[in-house]
């Protein structure tokens, strides 16, 4: 399964999670549910991954964890918060670019309607 269809398939999930719970719940709530309903699909999910930094060689544990990692090929940062800020997609940049992942779902779970608080973020895809 490549990037894309597994970002179809998490945002599937992702919508019907929605649906069912609706917004205002905390972040570790939907990232729980959502793993859980990712692996009843079959995928291979892993919550809070460590990552560390590389710099000249050297390995930093920089205290960086990515949400979800799934199939080791896509990034899942979750949120539940009022609005997205420029800062999220940076952040989730990095996390793409230190792992060497191409594809990246920024997830904000606080929207009325789950579409508008789905953002892609790619690196080299």
């Amino acid at each position: 399964m490549n990037e894309n269809e597994i970002a179809y398939k998490v945002i599937g999930i992702a919508i019907q999670i929605h649906k069912d719970l609706g917004p205002g719940i905390f972040e570790s709530v939907y990232e729980k549910v959502l793993q859980y309903e990712l692996i009843q699909a079959g995928l291979e999910t892993r919550s809070q991954v460590p990552l560390p930094l590389i710099y000249k060689g050297i390995e930093f544990e920089a205290g960086f964890r990515v949400d979800l990692l799934i199939e080791n090929k896509v990034i899942i940062e979750i949120k539940s918060i009022e609005n997205i800020a420029p800062i999220h997609f940076s952040q989730l940049l990095t996390y793409l670019r230190l792992s060497n992942i191409k594809l990246g779902l920024l997830i904000n779970f606080n929207t009325k309607i789950l579409k508008e608080g789905i953002h892609r973020v790619v690196n080299n895809l």
